[in-house]
């Protein structure tokens, strides 16, 4: 399973090891990320009974200064794993934020259905405060995984055709769902899926499609476009029908 953060590069859970934590200030707390990726795996794998931690994948951006992770925790054998996605920095750019929902375990496209349960500026209370932000979040993970289920089983029953979904690549486009750089790789993806998984013609393939080309979205926003999408996309179904 990979993430592809075009801005930055994917590394290992060892490699976050090696990237150094700038010194705190008064008003300035940095978390290595290392120890960050650590602790919400650690958290999330003994209050989620009954899933398993399958796998863990990071990229960074900005010399190692920009952190995104996902930890998919997997059920019996499910489409769907359980997914917590997380990013952070060590240079104020961005805010810790948390967010939940499902990834696909055959090509890792990210399934968020609500939204960023934490975000938080890197404050002096924030180590405080950071085991509380984690349990919060994960708490609220199994919530957000059932809801990405039922979504995705609604999507699935969604007949869409080659012109709904123009229409709904050029909604996404329109709001800054998708990059210029973004809509060719959907659109790819829903005339020629990479897995054949996603060959019906019907919103979940079309969702896939984005949620594919979303992969190249830099660390500071790809949550956040995952969660438009669904907003974006779901809600309108009627109008991407055949």
């Amino acid at each position: 399973m990979t993430i592809i953060l075009k801005s930055g590069q994917e590394c290992s859970l060892d490699d976050l090891k090696d990237i150094p934590t700038p010194p705190g200030t008064r008003s300035y707390q940095p978390i290595p990320h290392y120890a960050l990726a650590v602790k919400i795996a650690n958290i999330a794998q003994e209050l989620l009974t009954g899933f398993d931690l399958d796998n863990s994948v990071y990229g960074t951006a900005r010399d190692g200064a920009q952190l995104f992770g996902l930890h998919t925790f997997k059920k019996s054998n499910n489409e769907l794993g359980l997914s917590i996605a997380f990013s952070s920095s060590l240079d104020k750019s961005i805010s810790l934020k948390i967010a939940t929902g499902g990834v696909v375990t055959i090509c890792s496209n990210l399934c968020l259905t609500g939204k960023i349960m934490k975000a938080r500026k890197h404050t002096t209370t924030l180590l405080d405060d950071l085991d509380e932000m984690i349990l919060t979040s994960v708490f609220r993970a199994r919530s957000s995984y059932t809801s990405a289920i039922m979504d995705t089983e609604v999507m699935k029953g969604v007949v869409v055709e080659d012109d709904g979904a123009y229409r709904a690549l050029g909604h996404l486009f329109g709001h800054k769902i998708l990059s210029p750089r973004q809509m060719p790789v959907a659109l790819k993806e829903w005339k020629r899926p990479s897995h054949q998984d996603f060959d019906p013609r019907t919103l979940w393939s079309l969702y896939n499609a984005v949620t594919e080309a979303l992969k190249s979205s830099p660390p500071q926003n790809i949550m956040e476009r995952h969660i438009q999408l669904h907003k974006h996309l779901l809600p309108n179904q009627a109008r991407w029908q055949a």
